[in-house]
């Protein structure tokens, strides 16, 4: 471990720092165990960029770190030549964000490179959308998507409307972690850099584009049109970004009974009305579904803060009051089979057409891609590698990307961006809910009807919070036990394959494959996967975004409450290998 204590002095004494912050720091003095957690490390990339606790300290997101982080991709810019092409900047209703965002535009314009930074809050997909619009070389998003309220972070995307991948991510975390004075870190007012034409304000133009490129992958406006006044739907934006772009994309394309959770319509940083701005959690349905039973609505849908994943309550019956939860899983499924379906009967599906999931998503996307002759890739968990695999086709004249999930709740259909968009998934399920309601269906009837067709898929995620020094060792411990000892069985359950991805290898324990091994074809990471008999899978990973160990199962039953049973107990046995390995 590094020498935390002589870093800490340095920020307590060293004049570059505000009086702020340092004030904060010596509120720590003597407080060893705090001292570490704050300076131990530097914060790190993951696999959403840089996201931790505000506050002073290496490790912590304030507006040092970030002009370090800022100051690392601009040198890599100038060295890649792309210094002309500027960079967009967004971010959401996290505390602090509107100063993160303006130091990052600072920090460029004191480099010489351009910034186009939003006037005001915006979702995440318009980022990823802006970045291609201006043509910009990089973007930056400062937002801690679902994270508590005490987290703040700084997203990074490349010229092709992603969040970076190899070789960039390296490249700009060498060029960072180079920087050890953090002096060095380049700025200027805002008043300088909007007169020299480095720092541009950017908003109606860019809204109004993303707005339309939206719009273009609705497959029925006719429908919409004439089932609107028949669909009634909640949302809430969780005090997000979404408020804006969802309301108004709903209200042009004729949706008349949309009600919105007034408790938390507000862009509020602190989410005062949840612990957790998190559309997985069931407490972020809780004035939604109030609302939505007042309402007899349909369905109800709720964005998180940044507004790039959506999750879903559906009705489950127009004679029913009762309102059943998607997962990500769940809905990914249900928006990929109503955009395979349709753009097929429509004759709009190309013949080399392909979807894409994360190797921890839903085996059912799979064989909703099979179900309609459409090529199905896996990739590593992070929307990156979608949008990578998106970059990969154009750049290669081979394939066409229809659709794409991650199973933690976002999707993509289309190329305007190239990050998850809950806008559009919002849109694309009103659209779906519409059209099976002219046929006398319910969104949970189409998702029955798709386990009928394809088969009783079940998943589950399970997370354990392992927070500051000893968490981060003990998530090394579980990661290192089994991966150098894997356990050839899960209860019933025989490993068939193990694949590290770290070490980018696939083991065989089949009967005659034995000892075999083969690459797993994607970037290394500290993931594991084990392949069991009969459609079953875990996979188990640490986060790349909070402090977590990150379970994941899956499994095929024969129908639905054969695979929750199945899904309940391959969870119960990996609880008890962790367990041991905790002990």
């Amino acid at each position: 471990m590094r020498d935390y204590k002589a870093i800490y002095n340095e920020w307590l004494s060293n004049p570059y720092y505000d009086e702020e912050t340092r004030k904060e720091l010596a509120a720590i003095q003597g407080d060893d165990k705090e001292i570490m957690e704050r300076f131990h490390m530097d914060l790190e990339f993951g696999t959403a960029g840089l996201r931790g606790i505000i506050g002073a300290g290496t490790n912590r997101m304030n507006k040092y770190v970030v002009r370090r982080a800022t100051q690392g991709l601009a040198d890599y810019i100038i060295e890649q030549g792309g210094q002309d092409k500027g960079v967009a900047i967004a971010y959401d209703s996290r505390h602090m964000s509107i100063e993160f965002s303006d130091e990052a535009a600072r920090t460029l314009a004191a480099n010489g490179i351009k910034a186009y930074r939003f006037e005001s809050l915006r979702p995440t997909p318009e980022l990823s959308f802006a970045v291609r619009y201006f043509g910009c070389i990089a973007g930056i998003n400062v937002t801690a998507s679902h994270n508590p309220s005490a987290y703040n972070g700084y997203k990074v995307y490349w010229e092709d409307g992603a969040q970076f991948t190899p070789p960039h991510d390296k490249a700009v975390t060498e060029h960072v972690l180079s920087i050890t004075d953090m002096s060095r870190c380049k700025t200027m007012s805002k008043e300088e850099a909007e007169a020299a034409g480095l720092y541009i304000t950017i908003g109606k133009e860019v809204d109004d584009a993303y707005i339309a490129e939206v719009k273009k992958t609705i497959l029925h406006p006719e429908v919409i049109k004439e089932m609107a006044d028949s669909i009634s739907i909640v949302y809430t934006p969780l005090h997000g970004t979404g408020h804006v772009p969802v309301m108004r994309m709903l209200k042009e394309l004729g949706f008349t009974h949309v009600y919105e959770v007034p408790e938390q319509a507000e862009p509020d940083g602190d989410f005062p009305t949840v612990s957790y701005p998190n559309p997985e959690a069931k407490e972020a349905f809780k004035l939604g579904l109030k609302l939505a039973k007042e309402k007899k609505a349909d369905l109800v849908l709720a964005t998180d803060p940044d507004a790039d994943r959506l999750g879903v309550y559906v009705r489950e019956s127009d004679d029913d009051d009762g309102y059943i939860p998607l997962t990500g899983n769940m809905s990914g499924s249900l928006l990929c089979e109503y955009v395979l379906s349709q753009r097929k009967a429509m004759g709009m599906l190309p013949k080399d057409a392909f979807v894409v999931e994360s190797i921890v998503s839903s085996d059912l996307i799979k064989a909703v891609a099979a179900g309609w002759d459409v090529e199905a890739k896996e990739v590593l968990t992070g929307f990156k590698w979608i949008g990578r695999e998106i970059l990969k086709a154009e750049g290669e004249g081979k394939g066409q990307y229809v659709f794409g999930m991650e199973e933690s709740y976002g999707c993509l259909i289309g190329t305007y961006a190239r990050d998850k968009d809950a806008i559009s998934a919002v849109t694309s399920l009103c659209e779906a809910a519409a059209f099976y309601k002219k046929q006398g269906k319910t969104l949970w009837d189409a998702m029955t009807d798709m386990y009928k067709k394809y088969g009783y898929y079940r998943e589950n995620v399970k997370t354990i919070e392992l927070a500051g020094v000893e968490g981060l060792a003990m998530i090394k411990k579980i990661m290192d036990t089994l991966r150098n000892d894997p356990p050839k069985s899960f209860d019933e359950y025989r490993v068939e394959r193990f694949r590290d991805y770290s070490a980018d290898i696939i083991r065989d324990f089949r009967p005659g494959h034995e000892g075999e091994t083969c690459p797993t074809g994607l970037a290394k990471s500290n993931v594991l996967y084990f392949e069991l008999n009969d459609n079953a899978w875990v996979c188990v990973r640490p986060s790349g975004t909070e402090p977590k160990l990150k379970i994941y199962t899956g499994v095929k039953g024969r129908d639905y409450k054969d695979a929750e049973k199945l899904s309940e107990d391959l969870q119960d046995e990996i609880d008890d290998v962790i367990d041991d390995i905790m002990k």
